[in-house]
């Protein structure tokens, strides 16, 4: 097989949420000598990038994502090893959480899959994350993005309870700020004094890949 076959073979293999197609292309990929990183940009990244136009065009929703989320997560996980050796750095730190009050998760675990397999290190703090822990996880991991997720109108003042809680700590000044969740537009993460805003997983994902450039 060509490279170019290669790497339409484990585009496709996520696009479908096929997992074992993305990992035997993987495989064939590295035993073919095909560059770590290339496997992950232009095969897999693109294709999850693919899955997010589609889903802001309602061409695919939640479940084709968290399929095509999870089979790319078994092909990165074959390939983490590879890129380490290739010398290949993370993106930077990153936490995640669903804000306290609230516990729904499909969303941020999205957030998480889609962000891990584009090269970050995230800590996902879970759901009913007070301001407190927040503050405690940037202490202790000092990321470059803190995102706050929330999923219903009662929660939602929970999340610039978080921004205080980082300014008087001292902390805030040390990260960018990512809001999200169907009920956050970008006017109100203004008001909150956050930095950016993401209106889905993918949304978030193109959101941190252009800090990182």
């Amino acid at each position: 097989m060509t490279t170019e076959e290669i790497l339409d073979g484990i585009y496709d293999g996520v696009l479908r949420g096929d997992t074992k197609a993305v990992i035997a292309g993987v495989k064939a990929g590295l035993a073919a000598g095909i560059n770590p990183q290339e496997l992950l940009d232009d095969a897999m990244v693109e294709a999850m990038e693919e899955i997010g136009h589609r889903f802001e065009k309602n061409e695919c929703f939640v479940p084709e994502m968290l399929i095509a989320a999870r089979a790319m997560k078994e092909g990165v996980a074959v390939l983490s090893p590879h890129l380490i050796e290739a010398g290949v750095k993370s993106l930077g730190k990153v936490i995640i959480g669903t804000v306290r009050g609230d516990v729904h998760d499909i969303g941020k675990n999205l957030v998480r899959i889609m962000m891990e397999s584009s090269g970050w290190e995230v800590i996902d703090l879970g759901v009913d994350v007070s301001p407190e822990r927040y503050v405690a996880a940037v202490k202790e991991h000092q990321p470059r993005i803190v995102g706050m997720s929330a999923l219903l109108t009662t929660t939602m003042p929970n999340m610039k309870l978080i921004v205080d809680a980082l300014v008087a700590a001292g902390v805030r000044d040390q990260v960018k700020v990512m809001v999200g969740g169907a009920p956050v537009t970008q006017a109100y993460s203004q008001q909150i004094g956050a930095d950016l805003y993401a209106l889905d997983a993918a949304a978030a994902t193109e959101v941190a890949k252009a800090l990182a450039a």
